[in-house]
C-alpha cells in the first residue's frame, strides 16, 4: 500500500480503479514562418473556433450546473478576445516571424506569470485559466480536440489521476463514470476546485512528485476531506474507508432532512444561519442549502472582475438580482473592500510595503467619495427590491462611521431630489475586524444597527500575523484565547446597546467552536453555502 498526502478541496470518499489522464503541458515547437500575415490569420481562425467551443461548453455547464458556474466560460471567451492578449500574440508572430502555436504558448506563459505574481489569491488562480484557454487554441491549431477530458473513452467508473485539470476539462468529466480526481498541481481557489465541489466529486490537489503515471489501473481510495490517497490499499484500510464512505453518504442524506428546520439548540437558543457570497450567481447555492439570509455579499468581486470602475447601473442590477431572489430574507452587502490582498489595476493604488496595514476598504471610500457614492446609490436603489443592509469594512474609529453615514445621507438626499425610491430605514452595520473596533465597541454600537465579526482579519491584527504568509501557520491560530476573547467583548458590547452581532469570517463554520459561539451568545453565523446544513446540525444537537 502506498499512502500519499495532498490537499483535500472537495469532501467525500471515492474507491475505485485509477485512470491516468495525460494533461501535462507539452513543449511547443518554435518555427520560422515565411508569411507572418497568413500565420496571424491562422491564429484568428483558431481563436474563433476556440470561442465557439467555449460557447458550447458554456451551454452544457449552464444546463447541468446552472448559470452561475457557466459564467466561467463567458470569462474564458473574454480572455481570448482581450485586446492585450490578442495584440501580444499577433505582434510576436509579425515581429519574430514565429508560428502561431509558439506565439500563443509564449503569451500564455507571460500572462500566467503576471497573474501568479499578484498578491490576490483569486487573481493568482486565473493563471490556470489563461493557460487553459491558450491550450485550447493550440489544440485547434494542431488539429486536436479541446482537451484531455474530451478524449475520455468511457468504460467503468474510475478515479482520475492527472498532472492538473483545467476547469474546461473538469466540467467535461462524465459524472456517471468519474468517482473523483487527484492532481499533482492545483489551487484550492481554482475554478477546478469550485467545480469539483459543485459536481459533488471528491477531489484532492497538490500531491506533487507523488504523481506517478504507473498507478494507472491500480485500485485507490481518496478522502477529499483529509487529502489522503491510498494506492493499492490493504484489506484493513479498504474496509475502514468503505465504512467511512457509507457513513458520509448517510450523513449527507440526513443533512438534506434539515432543510426547513429551525436553527436552534435543544434548549431553544436560536441562531440566524446565513451564507457568504461573492457574486449574484452564488444565490442558487444559498437557496439550495437553505440559508436563512446572506450575511456577507463581498461586493468587491464586482470590481475585481471588471476592467474599469463598475457603473451605478451595473451594480444596481447585481444588488437588485440578489435582493429579489432572496425575497424578504436579509442580504448584508459589504461595501467596497479593495486593497491589501485584493488589488485592482484601474484603482492605481501605490505599492505599499505593508498593504494589510495600508490604504484599503473604508479608507479608500472615505478619501475617494466619488467611487463610494456610486456604490451607495446602487445599494439604496436596490433596497426597495428586498431586505438589504449595508456593512462598512475595516472600521477603527467612531469618526469613520460618522463620516461614512454623512456620505450616505448625502446620497439619500440626492435620490430624494431625483424622486427615486429607496428604503429610508435601511440597516447600517460595521465589520469588527480590528482590535481598535473591539476596544471601541460600546461607542461604535451606539452608531450602527449591527456588528459582523470578520475573523480572518481580526486574527491577523490581534496576533500580528500576516494572513498571506505561509510561514506563520503555527502562530496565526484563530482558536487563540485572545481572538475568542475579542469576539466575546464585541458581542457583549453589541447586546448592551440592543443590536445584533454575528460572525461572517471562516471561523463561523468551524464546528469545533460552535459550542463556544453559542455560549458567547452570537446572534448570527454566516458561512459558505455548503457549510450551512452541517452547522445547523451541530447547533440543533447542542
Amino acid at each position: 500500500m502506498k499512502t500519499i498526502q495532498g490537499v483535500g478541496v472537495s469532501a467525500g470518499i471515492a474507491i475505485g480503479e485509477v485512470r491516468v489522464l495525460d494533461t501535462a503541458d507539452h513543449a511547443v515547437e518554435r518555427r520560422v514562418v515565411d508569411d507572418p500575415q497568413a500565420e496571424v490569420e491562422r491564429f484568428r481562425a483558431a481563436r474563433d473556433e476556440a470561442v465557439a467551443q467555449l460557447k458550447q461548453l458554456r451551454d452544457k455547464t449552464a444546463a447541468e450546473f446552472g448559470e452561475g458556474k457557466a459564467e466561467l466560460f463567458d470569462t474564458h471567451q473574454l480572455m481570448l478576445q482581450d485586446p492585450d492578449y490578442v495584440e501580444s500574440i499577433e505582434d510576436l508572430i509579425a515581429q519574430s516571424k514565429v508560428n502561431a502555436e509558439f506565439a500563443v504558448n509564449s503569451t500564455a506563459e507571460q500572462f500566467a506569470a503576471m497573474f501568479a505574481a499578484m498578491d490576490n489569491s483569486y487573481m493568482q488562480a486565473r493563471a490556470a485559466d489563461v493557460k487553459d484557454v491558450s491550450r485550447r487554441v493550440i489544440n485547434v491549431l494542431e488539429g486536436k480536440r479541446g482537451g484531455a477530458a474530451e478524449d475520455e473513452d468511457g468504460g467503468e467508473s474510475r478515479i482520475i489521476l492527472a498532472e492538473d485539470l483545467a476547469p474546461s476539462e473538469t466540467v467535461q468529466l462524465d459524472r456517471a463514470k468519474v468517482l473523483g480526481f487527484v492532481t499533482a498541481k492545483g489551487s484550492a481557489n481554482s475554478h477546478t476546485a469550485i467545480l469539483a465541489r459543485t459536481m459533488g466529486l471528491p477531489a484532492i490537489i497538490g500531491i506533487g512528485d507523488a504523481f506517478n503515471p504507473d498507478d494507472d489501473g491500480h485500485t485507490a481510495v481518496i478522502d477529499g476531506t483529509s487529502g489522503l490517497v491510498f494506492v493499492d490499499p490493504d484489506e484493513k484500510t479498504l474496509a475502514e474507508y468503505q465504512g467511512k464512505k457509507a457513513k458520509y453518504e448517510e450523513h449527507l442524506r440526513l443533512l438534506q432532512e434539515l432543510k426547513g428546520k429551525p436553527t436552534e439548540t435543544k434548549s431553544g437558543q436560536k441562531v440566524r444561519l446565513y451564507a457568504n457570497i461573492g457574486r449574484p450567481s452564488d444565490v442558487a447555492a444559498v437557496l439550495a442549502n437553505d440559508a436563512e439570509g446572506i450575511g456577507l455579499f463581498r461586493s468587491e468581486f464586482l470590481y475585481l472582475e471588471s476592467e474599469d470602475y463598475p457603473t451605478e447601473e451595473f451594480q444596481f442590477q447585481a444588488y437588485k438580482e440578489v435582493a429579489q431572489k432572496m425575497g424578504d430574507r436579509l442580504v448584508v452587502i459589504r461595501t467596497l473592500d479593495i486593497g491589501a490582498d485584493k488589488q485592482v489595476g484601474y484603482f492605481n493604488l501605490e505599492h505599499e510595503a505593508n498593504p494589510a496595514l495600508g490604504y484599503r476598504a473604508i479608507r479608500i471610500c472615505l478619501t475617494r467619495p466619488e467611487i463610494f457614492k456610486v456604490q451607495l446609490r446602487a445599494l439604496l436603489r436596490a433596497s426597495v427590491y428586498g431586505n438589504i443592509a449595508i456593512m462598512l469594512p475595516m472600521i477603527t474609529s467612531v469618526e469613520e462611521v460618522r463620516d461614512a453615514k454623512k456620505i450616505l445621507e448625502e446620497v439619500k438626499e440626492e435620490l430624494r431630489g431625483e424622486h427615486i425610491d429607496f428604503n429610508e430605514h435601511i440597516q447600517v452595520g460595521i465589520m469588527i475586524e480590528t482590535p481598535a473596533s473591539v476596544i471601541m465597541a460600546d461607542e461604535l454600537a451606539a452608531e450602527v444597527d449591527f456588528f459582523s465579526i470578520g475573523t480572518n482579519d481580526l486574527t491577523q491584527y490581534t496576533l500580528a500575523c500576516d494572513r498571506q504568509n505561509p510561514n506563520l501557520g503555527r502562530f496565526a491560530d484563530p482558536h487563540s484565547p485572545a481572538v475568542l476573547r475579542m469576539i466575546k467583548m464585541a458581542t457583549e458590547a453589541a447586546h448592551r446597546h440592543g443590536i445584533w452581532c454575528g460572525i461572517c469570517g471562516e471561523l463561523g463554520a468551524d464546528l469545533s467552536l460552535t459550542d463556544i459561539f453559542l455560549e458567547i451568545g452570537l446572534d448570527e453565523l454566516s458561512v459558505s453555502p455548503t457549510s450551512v446544513l452541517p452547522l445547523r446540525n451541530a447547533i440543533r444537537n447542542h
